[in-house]
C-alpha cells in the first residue's frame, strides 16, 4: 500500500514540470524571449483559448477510450506511456525557435500546440483516473492523493524557483535566452519521462473487477457526467477556483518585473510559496483527521480570500507580498487536494446513482478543470497585457497609473471575486460528505454481494 503511494505520486513529478513551462511560462517566452509583436499576442491568445476550450471539452472522449482500453497492462498504463512520450516530442518543438514570424509562426504555433494538448490529454487523464483503482478507502485515498500533490508541487515549485535563474545560465553559456529555453525544455522533458516510469513499473490497482457495464458508448457519455449533480457542481465550482488561482499565478512574473521592479525576486518568492505549499500538504491528513471536508475548505477559502486582500492593499514590500502569497497558497494547497477528493469520490456517486463506474469519463472532469482554467486565464492574462500597455513596456518607468489599475484588477481582484462565487457552489449544491458517502459505500457493497 505505502508503495502505491509513492511509485504513484513520484509519476507526476516531471509531469507537472512541463506542464508549469507550459500553462505558467509559455506566454512570458512569447512575449518577452521571442518577443512576437502585438498583432501576433493578439492571435496567439485567442488561439490559445480556443485550443484548451477544445481540450478541456474533448477531455470526457478521452475518458471513454481510457475506459474502453483492454490491455496485459490494464487501461491506464499504455495511454499513460504513448502520452508522456509524445508530449515530451512537441515540448522540445514548442520552446525552440524555427525563426518563423507572421502567419507561418502561428500556423506552426497553432498546430505544435494541438498535438501537444491532445497528447498531454491522454496522459493526464489515464495518470488521474488510476486514481480511485488504487484503493476503495476514503481516507486512503486522501494519503495517496496527498503524496501525489505534494509531488506534483515538488515540480512545480522546482520549475518556479528554478526558471529564471537557469534560463538566465544557460543563456550565459549557449549565448541566447531563445536557446536556453530550448535547452531548458529538453531537461524537463528528461525529468518528465524519467518520473513517469515510477507509475508504470510500480503502481499495482486494487479495484479491478466490479459488477459494471464492460463498455462505455460514447452515445452513452453526455449522460453518465450531466447525470452525475455531485460531479457537475464540483466541475462548475472548481473551474471557477482554477480561473482565479491561475490567472494570478500566470501574472507571477510580469508583477515582478513591470511592477516591483526585480525580476530575480521572483524566484524568491517562489520558493517561499513552494515551502509552504509543500508544508500545508504535508499536514493536511493531521487535519483531515480532526476536521471533515466541508470545514477544511472553508478555513482555506478564507486564507486564500486573506490573502488576496493583503496583497491588493499592501504596499509593494517583499514582507507584504511574502505574507500575502503565504496565505493565498497554504489555503490553495488544501482547495487542491480537496478539489481531487471530491472528484474521486463522485466515481462511487456516480456508480450508485447510475449503476456503473466510470473511473476516467469521471476523472477526465480533472484535467478538464484545469484546462478550462487554463484556457480562460489565458485569455485575461493576454488581453491585460495589451490593454494595460505591458506588452509595450520596458520597466516599471514605462506602466501608467491606469495600466497598473487594470493588471492589479485582472491579477488579485477577479480571481478573488471568481474563487469565492466557487466556494459558495461548493457550499450550496455539494452533498457527498464523509456520512454520504459511508453509506453509499456500503449500499455499493451490498450490490455486489448479490
Amino acid at each position: 500500500m505505502k508503495k502505491n503511494r509513492w511509485m504513484y505520486g513520484l509519476g507526476t513529478v516531471g509531469r507537472d514540470m512541463v506542464y508549469s513551462l507550459f500553462s505558467m511560462q509559455l506566454m512570458f517566452y512569447l512575449t518577452d524571449v521571442l518577443e512576437i509583436s502585438l498583432d501576433t499576442l493578439f492571435y496567439v491568445t485567442i488561439i490559445m483559448m480556443i485550443v484548451r476550450v477544445f481540450d478541456a471539452v474533448n477531455d470526457p472522449f478521452m475518458g471513454v477510450l481510457v475506459d474502453n482500453t483492454k490491455s496485459r497492462w490494464g487501461k491506464f498504463k499504455p495511454w499513460i506511456l504513448v502520452g508522456v512520450i509524445i508530449s515530451g516530442i512537441f515540448t522540445i518543438i514548442m520552446f525552440t525557435d524555427f525563426q518563423l514570424r507572421g502567419a507561418q509562426f502561428l500556423v506552426m504555433f497553432t498546430t505544435v500546440y494541438v498535438l501537444w494538448e491532445i497528447s498531454f490529454t491522454a496522459n493526464d487523464i489515464a495518470y488521474w483516473s488510476m486514481l480511485p483503482s488504487l484503493s476503495s478507502d476514503q481516507k486512503e485515498r486522501e494519503r495517496i492523493g496527498a503524496i501525489a500533490r505534494i509531488c506534483a508541487n515538488i515540480g512545480l515549485f522546482t520549475f518556479v524557483v528554478g526558471v529564471v535563474p537557469i534560463t538566465h545560465w544557460l543563456a550565459g553559456i549557449t549565448g541566447s535566452l531563445v536557446s536556453a529555453y530550448t535547452v531548458f525544455a529538453i531537461s524537463l522533458v528528461v525529468i518528465m519521462w524519467f518520473f513517469q516510469m515510477f507509475t508504470l513499473v510500480g503502481v499495482k490497482e486494487e479495484i479491478k473487477d466490479v459488477n459494471v457495464e464492460e463498455t462505455t458508448k460514447v452515445s452513452e457519455l453526455f449522460g453518465i457526467i450531466f447525470n452525475n449533480d455531485q460531479l457537475l457542481w464540483t466541475t462548475v465550482s472548481m473551474v471557477l477556483f482554477q480561473v482565479g488561482y491561475m490567472s494570478t499565478t500566470s501574472f507571477g512574473l510580469y508583477y515582478f518585473k513591470y511592477v516591483f521592479g526585480d525580476e530575480g525576486m521572483y524566484s524568491v518568492f517562489a520558493a517561499i510559496l513552494g515551502i509552504s505549499q509543500l508544508a500545508a500538504l504535508t499536514v493536511f491528513p493531521r487535519f483531515s483527521k480532526h476536521y471533515n471536508r466541508k470545514q477544511l475548505y472553508f478555513a482555506a477559502t478564507i486564507l486564500v480570500v486573506s490573502g488576496y486582500l493583503v496583497f491588493f492593499f499592501s504596499p509593494s514590500h517583499m514582507l507584504f507580498i511574502g505574507v500575502a502569497g503565504i496565505l493565498l497558497f497554504v489555503g490553495q494547497a488544501f482547495i487542491q487536494l480537496l478539489m481531487l477528493m471530491f472528484i474521486s469520490d463522485t466515481v462511487e456517486y456516480g456508480e450508485w446513482k447510475l449503476g456503473r463506474r466510470n473511473d476516467s469519463v469521471t476523472l477526465s472532469l480533472q484535467p478538464f478543470i484545469n484546462k478550462m482554467g487554463s484556457a480562460i486565464s489565458a485569455g485575461i492574462v493576454g488581453f491585460t497585457l495589451i490593454i494595460s500597455g505591458m506588452k509595450e513596456a520596458v520597466g516599471p518607468q514605462d506602466m501608467t497609473p491606469l495600466g497598473l489599475n487594470i493588471f492589479k484588477f485582472s491579477m488579485l481582484i477577479l480571481p478573488l471575486i471568481l474563487i469565492v462565487i466557487g466556494y459558495w457552489v461548493y457550499r450550496t449544491k455539494y452533498i457527498i460528505d464523509e456520512k454520504k458517502f459511508e453509506e453509499i459505500q456500503h449500499e455499493l457493497q451490498e450490490r455486489r454481494n448479490q
